[in-house]
């Protein structure tokens, strides 16, 4: 077989876009919505926001207080069901394509090493490391750990803000004394990026990363990931994956069909230093930097590539095309769906105020009225918080079983109280009744009753029920 440049193949290759380019636009796509999403607000509410410092989670631009992080588990559970049923369907393309760790080495690699400071002389090139020997490559080595560094602290800052709002970031930056636990998580995090990208680099995938453990699992015969084509381009190892062939006439002596040439530019390319021609391996990160450089090799002599984005089944075993849409696939999707549509419906049951009832040791207490008339008091406890960002005034209301409608009154408070966003207001709440609600000589009665509790000027969407008690004493003790 000839390596030589097929006249057919600058047509064969004509409006290919590589995998590369393409991952470019997608990362640059990803860093602008991780900068932009925390500073989107509506009403003051942020998309996402879960703030340690304010005891709050915002999502979907809704407010909820630390006691409603029921919610959290369901989001964890749709992060990491999404991110499996995504392995299942399209192999590490989590890692390859949405993975910070991922995104921070191509910048560092491909865009501060390589264009700007020209310490790597080919992107495809990512076997060969640069020659630190030379002074210049020192000093350009120290530049490109400089840029790094503020790229850190802006990536830092960015996933502060999800935890911390940026109007209050940039306030409290500003007085690092009094946040000592913003500035060295800031201070970690940054340490970590430069560490992990400069020095540690795709050994963090190979030999940290939990994921490439579990992929193996997940993965079926219609997973899709880099494949190469032994069908086609011939076995390049073994059984027992040691490599037989290093040169094209070896291959051709044993299978005159192999189309492979044996460059190795599937090899050179790859940033996690393996060998895509044998076989599946952990350490993929399906870039598809490989299915580049064989398309464009390939693609020379007017052939397909040997390295492509597909499945087992279609690409080795040869039993027909893909199923996508195969049952494992549908139940993730189901179970997302479940899951999605349990958060919306527990995130629509939002609170707007949170409302504690505690009745006092004392069951009642019994007075006489100026006018003569016996009445009965219970006192409560209500603890009472707004979750929203604005003052409110708050009263209530009380709900008696039929039949007592407007027989148990408030006493105290008199008015409506003020209560400032985020504070827990204690009020001691004192209803009494001048009735008789119920005529038995032998017990106390538990009347149920409901609080409605509400803010005065919002009370279309400030308003909660909570179920207590009134307890009316024996007849003979109103005597």
């Amino acid at each position: 077989m000839s390596e030589t440049t097929n006249p057919q193949g600058k047509e064969y290759l004509a409006g290919w876009t590589p995998w590369r380019i393409k991952r470019y636009w997608f990362y640059g796509l990803v860093t602008v919505l991780s900068l932009v999403i925390p500073w989107i607000q509506i009403d003051g509410n942020h998309l996402f926001l879960l703030s340690f410092d304010k005891l709050k989670l915002h999502l979907m631009f809704v407010q909820f207080d630390m006691q409603e992080l029921y919610l959290m588990p369901f989001l964890l559970m749709i992060l990491f069901i999404g991110i499996f049923g995504i392995t299942v369907l399209g192999g590490r393309v989590f890692c390859g394509w949405m993975c910070p760790q991922t995104i921070f080495r191509v910048v560092y690699r491909d865009l501060i090493e390589t264009k700007l400071l020209g310490l790597r002389k080919r992107i495809k090139n990512k076997q060969q490391e640069p020659d630190y020997s030379k002074v210049e490559n020192k000093i350009k080595r120290v530049v490109a750990l400089l840029l790094w560094t503020g790229l850190a602290f802006v990536a830092a800052a960015d996933l502060m803000w999800y935890f911390v709002p940026p109007e209050d970031f940039f306030a409290y930056i500003q007085n690092p004394a009094e946040h000592p636990v913003l500035i060295g998580s800031i201070l970690v995090i940054v340490g970590f990026l430069v560490y992990d990208v400069i020095f540690l680099k795709e050994n963090f995938c190979v030999y940290v990363c939990p994921y490439s453990r579990i992929q193996s699992v997940l993965y079926d015969e219609d997973t899709v990931m880099a494949i190469y084509n032994p069908n086609r381009g011939g076995d390049i190892y073994n059984e027992s994956k040691e490599k037989v062939f290093t040169k094209q006439n070896d291959l051709l002596s044993v299978n005159p069909n192999a189309e492979c040439t044996t460059c190795e530019s599937c090899v050179t390319v790859c940033p996690t230093h393996i060998d895509i021609r044998k076989g599946l391996q952990l350490e993929c990160i399906n870039c598809l930097e490989c299915v580049d450089a064989c398309t464009e090799v390939m693609g020379k002599l007017g052939k397909p590539t040997l390295v492509e984005w597909s499945s087992e089944k279609e690409t080795l075993f040869r039993k027909g095309k893909t199923d996508y849409f195969r049952p494992k696939i549908l139940g993730y999707i189901a179970v997302l769906v479940i899951v999605s549509i349990v958060l919306a419906m527990m995130g629509s049951k939002k609170e707007y105020m949170l409302l504690n009832i505690n009745k006092e040791n004392r069951l009642y207490s019994i007075n006489q009225t100026e006018d003569g008339k016996v009445r009965v008091d219970n006192a409560y406890t209500f603890l009472l918080q707004n979750t929203l960002n604005e003052d409110h005034e708050y009263y209530f209301d009380v709900i008696a079983p039929a039949g007592m409608e407007g027989k148990i009154k408030i006493d105290q408070p008199a008015k409506p109280f003020k209560v400032k966003p985020g504070v827990v207001k204690k009020k001691v709440v004192v209803l009494y009744t001048e009735e008789t609600l119920v005529n038995d000589d032998r017990k106390d009665t538990v009347i149920p009753i409901t609080i409605r509790a509400y803010a005065i000027d919002a009370k279309d969407k400030v308003i909660v029920d909570r179920q207590s008690t009134f307890t009316f004493p024996r007849a003979d003790l109103l005597k």
